[in-house]
């Protein structure tokens, strides 16, 4: 289902944990899916090693929240974690997680469509940010 709407997954095998992660064209910046107990969420993680670069990154990003959030067709969650190194830009899928087993496929079905539409929304303002 997933390989239909966006092949950022593709050659990746899920394992034990209870999130995926894939590149995003640049070194430091993945695409993930997570799920938890009551929701889940698809996210660009922001880490290339440095906390500094990381916010630089993150704030040419938001700069772009706009026509991100346009294209997107929702609101995202923008956390720029000042206290952390890392940050994310995040899409949470509310009604549904983990303890929700007779929802599964379609809480699969919402991340693979919100992955395919953050993907879409990011991906050419990512490759306008400078190294």
């Amino acid at each position: 289902m997933a390989k239909q709407k966006t092949l950022l997954h593709a050659r990746i095998s899920p394992g034990t944990e209870n999130w995926i992660s894939a590149g995003a064209v640049r070194s430091g910046l993945s695409y993930s899916y997570a799920i938890r107990m009551g929701d889940a969420q698809v996210e660009l993680y922001i880490d290339r090693g440095d906390a500094d670069e990381n916010k630089r990154i993150f704030d040419a990003l938001y700069a772009q929240k706009e026509a991100i959030e346009q294209t997107f067709g929702d609101h995202l969650g923008w956390q720029r974690l000042d206290d952390r190194r890392a940050s994310r830009i995040r899409y949470v899928i509310a009604d549904g997680g983990l303890q929700d087993q007779e929802h599964w496929p379609s809480i699969q079905e919402r991340m693979v469509e919100a992955m395919a539409r953050l993907e879409r929304a990011l991906k050419p303002h990512i490759k306008q940010l400078h190294s």
